[in-house]
């Protein structure tokens, strides 16, 4: 039960980041630059979490990177937080 229960949590994780990054993709479209270099660079940390936890869960890819799926998960979710913080101060409409 436990591996499926790890299983469950790291989907919940990206379920939720997934969330997160839709909601900062949406100011992306209002023609501001800024905006658009924001959710461009939501869109590939979610992408590096994404393809580290791919990784893990499927075994593929070399070894020795395996354990760093949750240190750049755990980055990510917080680089994808101050990304939020950075539309908010800068006025997203």
């Amino acid at each position: 039960m436990q591996p499926e229960r790890t299983r469950l949590a790291w989907r919940r994780t990206l379920l939720a980041l997934t969330a997160v990054l839709l909601l900062q993709l949406r100011p992306a479209f209002t023609g501001r630059a800024v905006d658009a270099v924001l959710g461009g660079t939501a869109v590939a940390v979610w992408l590096a979490v994404l393809a580290a936890d791919w990784r893990r869960a499927t075994g593929a890819g070399p070894r020795r990177l395996a354990h760093w799926s949750m240190p750049l998960t755990a980055l990510g979710a917080a680089g994808l937080a101050l990304l939020g913080v950075a539309h908010v101060l800068g006025g997203v409409h």
